[in-house]
């Protein structure tokens, strides 16, 4: 990747994570990066381009993050790297996090089916530790942990160290 294809999704993923996609415009995204606005339709050829882009690199980072927990057998490892999950997040990379988080809130974005697999992941590691209710226990988890996230995301880390605390006492991992 060119340093100025670089430049210009760094601009956009900053804008785009603390504007908001839509209030964002190209002509502010070419001015942070330093380039032309014609060099961002070139590069993506739209504003949509460029989100695709930056979505793809999520999407990367999703699968990294959480190929350790698919890979886990054991289901109190697995409960335990999902409380990890927003604790361990690079400060650096803050902004690709809260743009999947404003892009939930976007209807042609949002896929509910995305964390299927991770939902049945750790409804399987509940169910093999004989909790009652396996499903609705994964999908509480999963809800704390998104909210975790959210916290971490606006008011920094320090605020939830607790709760993670709480977590791997409450599920004994």
């Amino acid at each position: 990747m060119t340093d100025k294809k670089e430049k210009i999704l760094q601009a956009a993923l900053e804008l785009f994570a603390t504007e908001g996609y839509n209030a964002t415009a190209t002509s502010k995204i070419a001015k942070k990066a330093g380039v032309s606005e014609g060099l961002i339709f070139r590069h993506f050829n739209n504003k949509k381009g460029l989100l695709e882009a930056l979505n793809n690199q999520v999407e990367d980072k999703i699968k990294i993050i959480f190929t350790p927990i698919f890979f886990e057998t054991n289901s109190k490892e697995i409960i335990k790297k999902y409380i990890y999950l927003p604790f361990d997040f690079n400060p650096e990379e803050y902004n690709f996090w809260r743009l999947q988080f404003m892009l939930k809130w976007q209807n042609e974005y949002y896929n509910p089916d995305k964390l299927e697999p991770v939902l049945d992941k750790l409804t399987q590691a509940f169910l093999d530790l004989k909790y009652k209710e396996p499903q609705k226990e994964a999908f509480v988890l999963m809800q704390i942990i998104e909210s975790i996230s959210i916290i971490i995301l606006r008011e920094g880390i320090e605020v939830v160290l607790p709760y993670k605390k709480f977590l791997l006492e409450k599920y004994k991992v």
